[in-house]
Order: C-alpha cells, then sequence, then structure tokens
C-alpha cells in the first residue's frame, strides 16, 4: 500500500488532530498564510509523491476563505504529484441552495461541486448534507454520512420516560424516520406553514404528543429561530420536555438569544463546526466517525455497513 496523509485546513486543525489521533497517524504538515491583501498563500511542508491524501477543512463561517483554502490545499497537492486527494468536509458549505426556488436565483450547491472537481478533488467525505440529491451534483464518489448515528447513544443514556422522535418540517422525514427505527421508537412530525408574507410561521403537529418527550432530529440549526417555536408549539400540545438534535451547530445571528429565550430543554449538536458547549448545548464528537470511514475508503472497505 502506498500509505495515506491527512492534511488539516485551518477551519478543522483540531477535528483532524482527533482523526488522526484515532487513526494513530500523524497529522501532515502544511504551511498556510494570507498576504496582506487577503489571498491565502499554501505550501505542502512534506513530499506527497503517490500517496493518497485526505484534507480535513468544513466551509463553515468565513465560508468563502474556507473555501478557496480547500481548492488552493487541492491544487498544491495536485502539483506535488498526490495520488488521490479526498476532500473531508464535515460541514459543507452553500448546499441551502441547491435548487431554483424563485426566478433569477444560483444554485450555489451545484456552482460548489463544479468547483471541487476542476481543483482536482478525486472524492468528497461529509456528513448530513442539506439535501441528498446534492450527492448527484458531482461526477465524483460522494459519502454522504448518516449524522444521526452519533447521537444514538447519548439519548439512550438520557433514559427519556416516553420518548417520541420528531421532524421539524415534511423535508426531514427521512432523517427523522432512520433515527426513529434505530431508537424503535414512534414519530411525529411539526407541519409549519406561513399563511401570509411576513406574518409568523403556524406550526401544526401531525401526531400525539401528550406527555411525551420529544427529540427533534434537524441536520443543522442556524438561527435556532424555527427549532424554539417548534418547541414552543409541542408543548403547548403536551410534550413534558423538548431536545433537539442536530448535525451541524451554525448558531448564527441572534441563535443564542433565541436559545436562552425559548422552551428547548437542550440542544445537543456535532463538532462539525466549532462551537462551545453551555448549560443549553452539548457538543459530540463525530471526528471518530470519520477516521473509521478514511480507514475504510483507504482500504477499500464497505462505508454503508457503518449505518445498516
Amino acid at each position: 500500500m502506498r500509505g495515506y496523509k491527512i492534511f488539516a485546513g485551518s477551519a478543522c486543525v483540531d477535528f483532524a488532530s482527533e482523526v488522526c489521533k484515532t487513526l494513530d497517524v500523524p497529522l501532515s504538515k502544511a504551511d498556510i498564510k494570507t498576504f496582506s491583501d487577503g489571498e491565502i498563500s499554501v505550501q505542502i511542508a512534506e513530499s506527497v509523491r503517490g500517496r493518497d491524501v485526505f484534507i480535513v477543512q468544513s466551509t463553515g463561517a468565513p465560508s468563502n476563505d474556507n473555501l478557496m483554502e480547500l481548492l488552493i490545499m487541492t491544487d498544491a497537492l495536485r502539483r506535488s504529484s498526490a495520488s488521490s486527494i479526498t476532500a473531508v468536509v464535515p460541514y459543507f458549505g452553500y448546499a441551502r441552495q441547491d435548487r431554483k426556488a424563485a426566478p433569477r436565483v444560483p444554485i450555489t450547491a451545484r456552482l460548489v461541486a463544479d468547483m471541487y472537481e476542476s481543483a482536482g478533488i478525486d472524492r468528497v467525505i461529509t456528513i448530513d448534507l442539506h439535501a441528498g440529491q446534492i450527492q448527484g451534483f458531482f461526477d465524483i464518489p460522494v459519502d454522504n454520512l448518516y449524522g444521526s448515528i452519533i447521537f444514538q447513544e447519548y439519548v439512550e443514556s438520557k433514559k427519556l420516560a416516553n420518548p417520541i422522535v420528531a421532524s421539524p418540517d415534511i423535508g426531514g422525514v427521512a432523517r427523522a424516520r432512520y433515527f426513529a427505527q434505530r431508537l424503535g421508537l414512534e414519530m411525529v412530525i411539526v407541519d409549519k406553514r406561513r399563511e401570509k408574507a411576513n406574518e409568523a410561521e403556524v406550526m401544526n403537529i401531525i401526531g400525539d404528543v401528550e406527555g411525551k418527550d420529544i427529540i427533534i432530529i434537524d441536520d443543522m440549526v442556524d438561527t435556532a429561530g424555527t427549532m424554539v417555536k417548534a418547541a414552543t408549539a409541542l408543548k403547548a400540545k403536551g410534550a413534558t420536555s423538548v431536545m433537539a438534535c442536530a448535525t451541524h451547530g451554525v448558531l448564527s445571528g441572534k441563535a443564542y438569544d433565541n436559545l436562552n429565550k425559548g422552551e428547548l430543554d437542550e440542544l445537543v449538536i456535532s463538532n462539525t463546526l466549532v462551537t462551545k458547549e453551555n448549560k443549553y448545548i452539548k457538543v459530540l464528537s463525530v471526528a471518530p466517525l470519520f477516521a473509521e470511514v478514511i480507514r475504510r475508503v483507504y482500504h477499500n472497505e464497505s462505508v454503508n455497513s457503518l449505518f445498516s
């Protein structure tokens, strides 16, 4: 075997270090600097000739800088004669614009996919894409991991008296159903709709939540506004407690204020983005999961069997 090397972008140094510790391999060195005008400079500090290379880099905020850094690192590795380049992207930025939802708007998820391929990336490993069909925007293999697997042990440890899984919207039903099946639980749906422009969303609950401990499953939490409104609606229908599990803790804008003032009892997220724990937020690591996937990809073993 040629051997593989793992490099970290500046957005994921701690995450990549944990991956390397799990795999018992050293984190390879790259010198990443920024010129005074903001341009990114990358120099690979060791030989990668003939090696399979993995670049660990989330493309969350600052999204443009982190995306460009990933592409520039890819170009540097390609010109250094790496045998293959796999982008390990815990958080895939620009995924929310995945279709033409209005006239004269871009499909940025497709644009970013094209940029990955043009730079020379051979494979992408990510987790909980905002929309699964984004995999079809690529002409290279994409491993889209199921983030909900990391929440199972934590939820079971809570020993909830009467748990039930909830999808925060119709689009997240498949994700919530997968988690519910793993735990052997029933599922309800929060149907949200906006009756008129500039009016608050109306939350309708599909299913019985009276006396239940709710576990909301979603791919990301951004401003937490919708999540908090869902918790309020669920408790108004008689829910005992509401916990939310979201793979990506974007937590922008008024997210922390919304969490502090809302009725959500706990938010559980992963470390795909850098987030600190507090009394409302619990952070679980997906680095060991990514480490195992990297090992399987390198040895040409099944990735899907991890989730079956």
